[in-house]
């Protein structure tokens, strides 16, 4: 019989799991619901992919950054594993096919946006699949109580009624106690007459202490001076840091770069390939440094990050905790530096006027939306919209940051989904009617050739095209056309400059997803006091982000672990709170327990003598004092006698 590491060393080439890797395959194979809380760099993607391996049928995997579902469709088919993703940015037919495909192939794994959960046509082709696994990755964006919760992440609970013999995988790497308790009951399955945990989950919750990582805040009234300090004094491996504006990242790149340090910027506001290549490059060590938004790094497995560095500081512990774990993947000694000043409290307190905006704004918000796309009132139902953020609060004069977070909150309310950097198809719609195209008229007629076959392709593949503009698959039509993609590009404009067709090139663009028909004033459902809850739940998270820069007095890494429940921590001995607390054993200590966790435990008191009197080592002559300590307080084992 095939075991988990089989599999481990057959597709991934590795020798054994990281910690807990193992006991979640195990228990999701026995069937058993399974919320998986890792810190950032644990492997998640090992904990669904093996167990989806063993058993026959196709795991689907909902995932909310498209970039990430390619990357990790790519990998799968690089170790000879089938994969396939669906997502908003693909045409009808790209769709239909890869949900035959997942229904009738041998495919192992189907990966999907959380709007896709939304439509009736997907939720019946899923009951037609073999789904062995149901994995929720980002799970804490299933819980209304987490820092970065999508309302379309609930159509995944709402369809377990349906699939209650798939067992789910949930996996995320920021989760509170009270976050963990609301993702398994709203994943849970609701079945009439029982229980709704009718398959009770098992919470695996790894340890989030990373004891390779150093803590380090400073206050820094010259940020950048800072910044540049920081990517000096550790020469070695790379680096990312974070600023709060898509400015700051361009500004830090310079900065860096004039001062001979290898960087570039990385925000939403660049071309699809500008940020693939820069990532690419970045990956590859071709740019040491990366300036950046949160857009970056969800997703890359990048062993060498040996520091992470806050220009701004976060808005919540969560997001800081996942951004710096990115450091240090490979088990070697990083840094996570946050630097502040001020300033940022005060910013801090403006981003949380900004993300709560009034009720009566977010309604104005709603209609504004409508009005810029001539939706009436009653109609708009299913329609895609293509949304220029910029352009919107241009037209109306409004603020960007409040009219983002007053989407976003109208999309969690379930009225409309908001996705942000999709790729949008090539659409067409044929002008003429069948008889003006062969002959009936004297206007412009297409050239015999690639224009008439593009057109006869359009014809017969494309019911409807006539009367609308349909998404159409480049690949396909060039080699219908004969020609490669960019010639049938100026074929597709030949034809529309004649008026024969309608021809949007593709794009990348947000856009908007309208869930039902515009609805008149006041009769937008909001949820004021659910608003009121989150709004004190977010100034929570954001006055335990300003507690933890201005602490001095708890470890850093001890503070963290107990705003995520971890209580039962221990100082770590290296941030900057441990190093300054005037207490001169706990640098002995981490010594001594480093030492001994070297050995494996078995250790003599001679060899110890050996090692720590040496002159080279320099440590304080009371070591031997501490050791006797941990050994009572039974921090390390006794030594061999």
């Amino acid at each position: 019989m095939t075991e988990p590491l089989d599999i481990l060393r057959e597709y991934w080439g590795y020798e054994s799991f990281r910690p807990s890797q193992e006991e979640i395959i195990m228990e999701s194979l026995s069937g058993h619901d399974v919320l998986a809380i890792l810190p950032t760099g644990g492997g998640k993607s090992i904990c669904f992919q093996i167990p989806a391996m063993m058993k026959e049928g196709i795991a689907v995997v909902v995932t909310p950054l498209i970039s990430l579902m390619r990357d990790q469709v790519e990998n799968l088919e690089r170790r000879g594993i089938k994969a396939l993703c669906i997502h908003m940015g693909m045409s009808r037919r790209e769709v239909e096919l890869a949900l035959n495909n997942a229904i009738y192939g041998d495919f192992k794994f189907l990966y999907v946006s959380p709007e896709r959960f939304c439509q009736t046509h997907f939720a019946a082709c899923l009951r037609e699949m073999n789904v062995n696994f149901l994995v929720v990755d980002e799970a804490h964006c299933v819980s209304q109580w987490g820092y970065d919760f999508r309302p379309e992440y609930l159509r995944i609970g709402q369809l377990r009624s349906s699939l209650t013999d798939v067992p789910v995988i949930a996996l995320t790497a920021t989760a509170t106690p009270a976050v963990a308790d609301d993702i398994m009951d709203k994943l849970s399955p609701f079945i009439v007459g029982t229980d709704r945990r009718a398959n009770a989950f098992k919470l695996i919750k790894r340890s989030f202490e990373r004891p390779n990582l150093t803590y380090m805040v400073r206050k820094a009234d010259d940020k950048i001076g800072g910044i540049l300090n920081i990517c000096q004094s550790l020469p070695l491996g790379s680096g990312i840091v974070y600023a709060g504006t898509r400015k700051a990242t361009e500004n830090l790149a310079a900065l860096l770069s004039s001062s001979g340090v290898s960087a570039s910027y990385y925000h939403a506001g660049l071309t699809p390939f500008e940020r693939m290549s820069r990532q690419k490059k970045w990956q590859k060590g071709e740019i040491r440094v990366m300036a950046c938004t949160n857009a970056f790094g969800m997703g890359i497995d990048k062993p060498d990050v040996r520091f992470v560095a806050h220009y701004d500081v976060p808005s919540s512990p969560e997001a800081y905790f996942q951004e710096a774990g990115r450091a240090g993947r490979d088990g070697k000694h990083s840094w996570a530096v946050l630097l502040w000043n001020e300033n940022d409290l005060s910013r801090l307190s403006q981003i949380q006027t900004q993300s709560y905006p009034s009720i009566e704004y977010m309604e104005k918000i709603y209609q504004d939306i409508h009005i810029m796309y001539g939706i009436p009132y009653d109609e708009g139902e299913g329609r895609t919209l293509k949304f220029s953020l910029k352009d919107f609060c241009a037209k109306f004069h409004l603020s960007q940051s409040m009219a983002f977070y007053a989407i976003q909150y109208i999309s969690r309310q379930g009225h409309w989904s908001y996705v942000e950097d999709v790729d949008i198809q090539t659409r067409v719609r044929i002008l003429y009617t069948r008889e003006m195209l062969y002959g009936g008229t004297d206007g412009p007629q297409p050239e015999e050739g690639p224009e008439t076959a593009l057109l006869e392709y359009l014809m017969r593949h494309y019911p409807g095209i006539f009367s609308s503009f349909m998404s159409v698959d480049e690949g396909e039509l060039a080699q219908a056309a004969g020609t490669g993609i960019p010639a049938m590009r100026q074929t597709l404009y030949s034809l529309s400059v004649k008026h024969i067709i309608g021809y949007i090139p593709q794009d990348n663009s947000s856009v908007i997803l309208l869930y039902h028909n515009r609805l008149h004033e006041k009769n937008l459902s909001l949820n004021p006091s659910l608003y009121a809850n989150l709004k004190k739940t977010s100034n929570a998270r954001m006055q335990a982000m300003a507690e933890y820069i201005a602490e001095d007095d708890t470890c850093r890494s001890r503070f963290l672990l107990n705003y995520f429940g971890q209580s039962d921590s221990r100082d770590c001995l290296d941030c900057d709170i441990c190093r300054s607390s005037g207490i001169p054993d706990r640098a002995v200590r981490k010594l001594v327990r480093d030492y001994v966790a070297s050995k494996d435990g078995e250790y003599s008191l001679e060899e110890m003598k050996a090692v720590f009197n040496s002159p080279e080592r320099k440590i304080p002559g009371n070591w031997l004092a501490v050791l006797r300590d941990m050994i009572d307080s039974e921090d390390v084992p006794p030594y061999r006698q």
